[in-house]
């Protein structure tokens, strides 16, 4: 597979897009007013605790306190299991996996208290109304490891295949770690001599005295430790002999990218590439477009079905449609076609969209368990290319539907990109017209029963007054004839489509609130 990451930077955001054999897979924003949080350690003060919902709350500084649950507490039962059943990942680089775990922790109530300070790391950024999440289980991620203050845990990533290899990694990690501290070593560093491991384990230990040092120090709440940028994140975590090369059109993020590898990566430098022609960076690369079509709530399949993306307060949707697709001879084997294409198509745009949280995919249903179970495997080799945790349900269901969880670090591209409608509140349906005239004509009567006034201005959204104007104002002239009002009426465009405004004609005096249910 061919890779390429292409970073595009300008004043208000820095773009970083992922290509897998051309086609794009992942697009990465950052803004000024938004910079990452994930991975920054504070020292916070513990705000309030639940029983009830086995958590806590920290203030951090940040103008939502954090949320610490408890199975996120160092040292609960559930977290020392963990890092003996995951022996061989680190979070960044966890295969796929199938259903939920239940474990248990100990409770809230006797890991904290109220006042209590700690240090925690930011592992959710704030999403919506929720404040970030954090553990107490910090990490720093180098190059070719994975520092774990606190910990004696010894892995290996599970991405790392052979077993002579993870045998010898563990080995020289086992001997590198410094003392009260863990070491997971990461993909990357298959095949890295003792040097490299040693150099990285080293910074990443006096990266963590200057940070014990400013805790030490510092008045909670307070950032201690701030990660590095996207752009160098970036490099650390994906840059490697599998990336054909990184085009960069900034000379600024070319240098600073240059000076990491420097002391990183030697060796990787000559594939990046400075981009200096005239044409835009993503248009050249044909990406702005797809970023365009990546908010779209239908995505079209080659055969000629599509994808139908919705997203909802609980959870996120997707329906497969067969479309135009209409196969050959047997409709079971057309189905199946529709729903293996759909499975690729849907694992591209989970890890383009970063859509996070509870998904549930509706397949088209098919009759035949062995197809469903092919369907099952292929959707799960093409997310083996994911790099967040995900965990699938171990079968679709009779009704042909899929349940799985991704996890979320931060907001999707679509909360990136947009923000809600002020016309329809992010529901996607605004009150029909027909609702609105009906209210109006509710208005009209309360305000004869009370004997009001009958020379009245109506004043309503444009397209309300086109509509009560149709048929040489039909409708108009029917709420005249039932209410005995004399309505003079006019268009606002600064009133939303639902909304209208009665005054007196006499007076001008807005009677509108007067007469509403």
């Amino acid at each position: 597979m061919k890779t390429e990451i292409i970073v595009n930077s300008a004043t208000q955001e820095t773009r970083i897009a992922i290509l897998e054999d051309g086609r794009l897979v992942e697009i990465l924003v950052e803004r000024p007013d938004t910079q990452r949080l994930v991975g920054n350690i504070y020292k916070g003060i513990v705000t309030s605790i639940l029983p009830g919902m086995q958590a806590a709350f920290v203030d951090i500084g940040m103008e939502k306190s954090a949320f610490l649950h408890a199975r996120d507490v160092g040292g609960s039962p559930e977290r020392l299991d963990d890092e003996e059943d995951e022996d061989a990942e680190d979070d960044d680089e966890e295969a796929p996996r199938s259903g939920r775990e239940t474990k248990k922790y100990t409770p809230i109530q006797e890991l904290l208290t109220k006042g209590q300070e700690v240090i925690v790391q930011i592992t959710k950024e704030p999403i919506g109304t929720k404040g970030p999440r954090v553990t107490t289980d910090v990490s720093l991620p180098g190059r070719f490891s994975v520092l774990m203050p606190y910990s004696n845990h010894v892995g290996v990533s599970r991405k790392i295949l052979g077993w002579s290899e993870k045998r010898r990694l563990k080995a020289l990690a086992a001997r590198l770690r410094p003392e009260n501290c863990g070491i997971i070593v990461r993909t990357v560093a298959e095949g890295q001599g003792e040097d490299d491991l040693t150099r990285d384990i080293n910074d990443l230990k006096r990266t963590w005295e200057r940070v014990h040092r400013r805790a030490k120090r510092m008045k909670a709440p307070a950032l201690i430790h701030s990660e590095l940028g996207m752009t160098t994140n970036l490099m650390r975590d994906l840059l490697s002999e599998d990336v054909e090369r990184v085009v960069v059109d900034s000379k600024s993020v070319y240098n600073d990218i240059i000076k990491y590898l420097k002391g990183t990566a030697p060796q990787l430098r000559d594939r990046v590439l400075l981009y200096d022609q005239k044409e835009p960076v993503f248009d050249a690369y044909g990406i702005e477009q797809e970023i365009a079509n990546a908010t779209n709530r239908r995505v079209p399949l080659r055969k000629g079905g599509f994808l139908v993306i919705d997203h909802t307060e609980a959870m996120v949707t997707i329906d497969v449609n067969t479309g135009r697709y209409v196969g050959r001879n047997n409709q079971e084997q057309t189905i199946v076609n529709i729903n293996l294409e759909a499975g690729q198509e849907i694992a591209r745009q989970l890890r383009l969209r970063d859509i996070g949280g509870i998904i549930a995919i509706d397949f088209i249903d098919m009759a035949i368990e062995a197809n469903r179970r092919k369907v099952w495997e292929e959707f799960n080799k093409a997310l083996r290319h994911d790099r967040s945790r995900i965990n699938v349900a171990e079968r679709l269901s009779e009704f042909g539907v899929l349940e799985m969880t991704r996890q979320r670090v931060r907001p999707s591209l679509l909360y990136t990109f947009s923000e809600p409608c002020p016309l329809c509140k992010g529901s996607g349906r605004v009150q029909s017209p027909d609702t609105t005239v009906t209210k109006l004509e509710r208005w009209l009567k309360r305000l004869r029963a009370a004997g009001g006034e009958k020379k009245l201005v109506l004043e309503v959204h444009p397209t309300v007054g086109s509509y009560l104007r149709e048929n040489d104002q039909r409708i108009l002239k029917a709420l005249r004839r039932t209410t005995g009002a004399q309505i003079i009426l006019e268009d606002n465009p600064s009133l939303e489509i639902d909304a209208y405004r009665f005054s007196s004609l006499k007076t001008a005096e807005d009677l509108t609130a007067k007469y509403e249910a």
